[in-house]
This record gives structure tokens, sequence and C-alpha cells, in this order.
């Protein structure tokens, strides 16, 4: 039996880890304790789980009193890096949700962590246990379409999602990174995994044209917005696990979860354009729109025997049945189409992912081991590579090269 203790209560600690080790794991994992910078929001954790659990109000004195075997970690992420030093120097193996961290400067301090103490990192990619894109990885590495030499990778976040990340502290760079890292390293990694190759040279330009300071017609927060009755994009948080998680908390460290999308502080791209050369020789160009009208992505592996084109929308569009919204096809060079569908699977949390990501976990149970979908320190940093590298190419307007701030990490797996 293992013990667990939780760094950050909001809905992704809550939902992912929390509620699932009380209800599915309790033959095997204990948790024991969970901290969050808010109290309030911490003390929710019981009552999500029906059972009490003990809150600390300080991570040291939990980790002394728990003497855990293993730290998950669900905070803000520029704080992952701080938690997960601190953790692995205590003892503890960690598992921490992406990215690992924001910045070149905090994920060679992890590296040197990982170093100092041999304790294990597992970063948590939940794209990688989806059946779909498993089946994708099944295919590529049947060598369906040979090897792969170009990548074409499109993501869509709609108005409903991607106008979330500038509600909440992802909207701050120095908070998330940028989507960039936020949520592209999920993409970055499901590219590398199939590739099998490690990203080597970045270039990028992103704008900020949707969201940011683009109306007048705008308050700080939707709750007291007198806009928001003609507004596209409010969000009502006066309900449900909004009220619980935030705004019964909000006294606690006066965090609003419903911020103006069209505030001054956003400081983050909501448009990117990114290129990247790999070490086998694979180049990848990728977009990321996030005020697109429908959710979902394209990806295109052109491949020496052929083409793999993935389509994965989430949203019913004209001219799309449901067949064709989850659908991959490919394409020999005899001028023949393979169409491969994918069984539905009845389970909860990022398209059936979560729930196999957590036995793998929780159990050491994997369904697929020839697939590889458990990520190590390497794969995290190498995801969260790319977009690093993306803001400094846009930062200083070059041509990035991943070395630049990795160096001899062959040691690191």
């Amino acid at each position: 039996m293992k013990k667990y203790v939780i760094v950050g209560c909001g809905s992704r600690g809550i939902g992912a880890y929390a509620i699932p080790l009380i209800k599915d794991y309790e033959d095997c994992a204990q948790l024991c304790g969970v901290y969050d910078i808010n109290r309030k929001r911490a003390e929710v954790v019981s009552k999500k789980v029906g059972k009490d659990i003990p809150v600390f109000d300080d991570f040291d004195k939990m980790l002394e009193e728990v003497k855990p075997d293993t730290v998950i970690v669900t905070s803000k992420d520029c704080t992952h890096d701080y938690y997960i030093v601190k953790a692995m120097e205590f003892g503890c193996d960690v598992i921490s949700e992406k990215p690992v961290t924001t910045d070149f400067e905090k994920a060679n301090a992890l590296i040197n962590a990982k170093r100092r103490t041999g304790k294990e990192l597992t970063v948590t990619f939940n794209l990688r246990y989806s059946p779909f894109c498993a089946r994708v990885k099944e295919l590529v590495a049947s060598g369906a379409i040979g090897t792969i030499l170009s990548v074409h990778f499109e993501w869509m976040l709609d108005t409903k999602h991607g106008a979330d990340y500038f509600r909440r502290w992802h909207r701050e760079r120095e908070n998330s990174g940028s989507l960039l890292v936020h949520k592209s390293t999920h993409h970055f990694d499901y590219v590398n995994w199939l590739l099998e190759e490690e990203p080597v040279a970045v270039n990028a330009f992103g704008t900020k044209r949707f969201y940011g300071h683009t109306r007048e017609e705008r308050a700080e927060r939707c709750l007291e917005c007198p806009y928001k009755k003609q507004c596209e994009y409010p969000l009502d948080i006066t309900s449900g696990e909004y009220k619980d998680l935030y705004l019964d908390c909000e006294s606690a460290d006066g965090y609003f979860r419903d911020k103006c999308i069209f505030s001054d502080e956003i400081n983050i791209e909501d448009s990117v354009s990114v290129n990247v050369q790999y070490s086998g020789g694979a180049v990848m160009s990728y977009s990321l729109t996030a005020h697109s009208p429908y959710e979902g992505y394209h990806l295109v592996l052109n491949g020496t025997k052929g083409r793999m084109e993935v389509d994965k929308l989430s949203t019913e569009l004209p001219g799309y049945n449901e067949q064709s919204q989850e659908e991959i096809r490919v394409y020999n060079r005899l001028g023949e189409v393979i169409t491969y569908s994918i069984p539905k699977r009845k389970s909860e949390g990022h398209g059936g992912s979560d729930d196999i990501m957590r036995d793998k976990i929780f159990r050491g149970t994997e369904i697929r081991p020839e697939l590889k979908q458990a990520a190590s320190l390497r794969a995290g940093l190498m995801s969260i590579g790319i977009g690093m590298a993306a803001n400094v190419s846009m930062k200083e307007n070059r041509r990035v090269f991943i070395s630049e701030f990795y160096k001899e990490i062959d040691d690191i797996k």
C-alpha cells in the first residue's frame, strides 16, 4: 500500500486524482493528505470524496507528518518545480501534471534534482492513453506509411474551451509559460511519441488579436460585469463546481475564476505558428488557434510509403457525419485509401484516457506496453522544450536550438 499526497486542489487535482484514489484504488493506494495555498479549496476535497482527508497549511509539514511514498503535483504550472524538487529531496517519487515546468531555468533545476536524488518523476500525458491516439501510434509503428518525413498539425480550441484559458491564471505568461507550454505540451509530446525522435530546433511566431484589450465594454470579472448580457462569452460561477472550488473560496486568496477575457493583463498569444526540426530528420509545422468556431485537431503525417490524415473534431459540423469527426485515413503509393474507425470506450475523462493512465500509475497495469505510453521526465522535458524554445524564438526573433538550454542530458531518461 503506497501513501500519496496531493499538492494543488483545483478541478484537476480533485477530479483526476483525489476522487479516483478514494473511489477506485483503495486496495493499493492511500490518499493521506492534501495541500493548497488556499486552505478553503483544499477542504473541498473531503466534501467531494465523501471521506475525511487531512488538510495541511504547509507543504513541508505535510511531508514530515505523512512521509508519503509519492507526491502528486497539480498546482499552478509555475510552482511545479518548487514542489517537485522539495518532494524528491525529501525522498519521494513524484507524479506531475503537464507541463512539468514553465521555463528552461526551472527545467534544469529538475534535471539536477533527478541526478541528486535518483527519485522517479512521472509526467502525465493522458493524450498518449486515448484509444484514438493509441490507434494512430499503432498504425505508425506498424509501418503503415513508412518512415515519417514531415508533420502538419493544426489544433483548434473553440471559444468555450479556448476562452477559459484567458479567464484563469494561465493568461499570464509568468504563471503558465503561455499556451505553447501549458496546452501545446500535450500536442508536442504526441508528435514526439509518434516519431520517436527528439526536437532539435524551433522557429515560431505568435499573436494576440482576439483576446486581451480588444473591446472597451468590459469589467474585471464576469460576475459583476454590466455588459455580460450582451457579451458572447460570459461565465456563470454561481453554481456547481465553480461555486464550490472558486467563488466560495475567494476570501482566502482573492483569486477570481471568471476574469474578463478582454483584460489588459493578458500577455499570452491566442494564435501561434511553430516549425520544428527533429533529430531523425523529420520536420513539423504546428499551429494553435484558441478562438476557433469549433474544436478539434487535424494531423497529417507524410511518410516514405504514404500519407496519414487524422481528424478528431468534437463538434458536429455541416458536411461532417458522426463517423468522419473521428477518423484515420491512410493513403498509400498505389492511390488506395484505407479508413480506420475507433471503437468507442465507455469511460470518463479525456476521451477514455484518464482511467487507463491511472491504472498504469497506481497499479502498474498496462493494456498496450508495446506502445510505450508511460512518459518519463525526459519526455516531459522535450515536450516543454519545444514550447519554451518557441517563446524564446518569438521574443528574440530567431531560430532556437534546444541544446542551447539542455546540455549533457543523456543520463536523464
